[in-house]
């Protein structure tokens, strides 16, 4: 049976899995509040979902997040750490300051959501902490290594807070979704074609970088499905720890048991790397 009018906070729900799961929690009964950087991406919200400003690099807006829900509600009985970004490149030749955009986004700034809504929940000896994760947090592929490493991170860290918030009553979930309908590809592909200039070590396989930003959406599950079977498993009395949901996601543990010397060339083959050494010698 699930818990009626649970308070239920969710970072990044402009577009996407947010959207989706504020909208799909709402339908099912429960108390959501969708934030976003910029409230006006909220629109289109049903009425009834509580639409908040929250920019999960801001321990300001985090601050003030958390503040307003619990004055408003009184509690947060689950919070949804779905904000993130990616990036697509090499990592030789990926400007830092992109990659600590990604991390700061996709693992610090999830790890603040909690420490901020973590003392209320611990009193309470209640609580869920929803952590998304990827695919490719699993089997890292190139040209997403920074995206790939910062979801590994977040599954760690998962699994790091299951241990330490259990003994408070506080679950935690890790959800590792696979090709889901969104639009990362268009927000993180490689900006000015960088990768195709003669600087680049990389120029030859330029084309399968820009093409890798748009792989996730190729044949994607829609967002709306992933909502629909994802929810059950958030709001049932025993949460699982771990959830794994999305297509491609069924080729996952094939991918985990392949050696790595064996899954590296079958993913230098498919991103063009084999013959990359001869090529960036010309």
């Amino acid at each position: 049976m699930t818990p009626p009018n649970r308070v239920i906070l969710i970072t990044g729900c402009s577009s996407g899995i947010g959207r989706a799961l504020a909208l799909e929690l709402h339908r099912r009964g429960q108390r959501v509040i969708a934030s976003a950087r910029r409230i006006d991406s909220l629109t289109g919200l049903e009425r009834g979902v509580t639409r908040i400003t929250l920019d999960v690099n801001s321990a300001e807006s985090i601050a003030d997040a958390t503040a307003e829900v619990l004055e408003r509600e009184g509690r947060i009985d689950m919070l949804i750490n779905n904000a993130g970004v990616a990036n697509f490149g090499p990592l030789a030749e990926l400007p830092l300051a992109e990659v600590r955009h990604v991390f700061e986004t996709n693992v610090v700034g999830p790890l603040a959501l909690t420490q901020a809504v973590f003392p209320q929940m611990a009193t309470r000896n209640s609580g869920i902490i929803v952590n998304i994760g990827s695919m490719v947090g699993v089997i890292g592929t190139p040209f997403t290594g920074a995206y790939s490493a910062s979801k590994a991170a977040v599954h760690m860290m998962s699994d790091v807070l299951r241990m330490e918030l259990r003994p408070l009553g506080i679950h935690v979930i890790q959800v590792q979704p696979g090709a889901i309908r969104s639009e990362v590809a268009s927000k993180s592909a490689p900006r000015n074609n960088r990768y195709a200039s003669p600087q680049s070590f990389f120029r030859a396989v330029a084309d399968q970088i820009e093409q890798r930003a748009s792989l996730s959406q190729d044949q994607p599950m829609p967002a709306e499905e992933f909502a629909r079977r994802l929810c059950p498993k958030l709001l049932c009395a025993r949460p699982p720890a771990r959830v794994r949901l999305g297509n491609g996601i069924a080729f996952l543990p094939i991918l985990e048991r392949l050696p790595k010397d064996t899954l590296g060339a079958i993913f230098s083959k498919r991103f063009g790397l084999s013959g990359l050494g001869k090529t960036s010698q010309q």
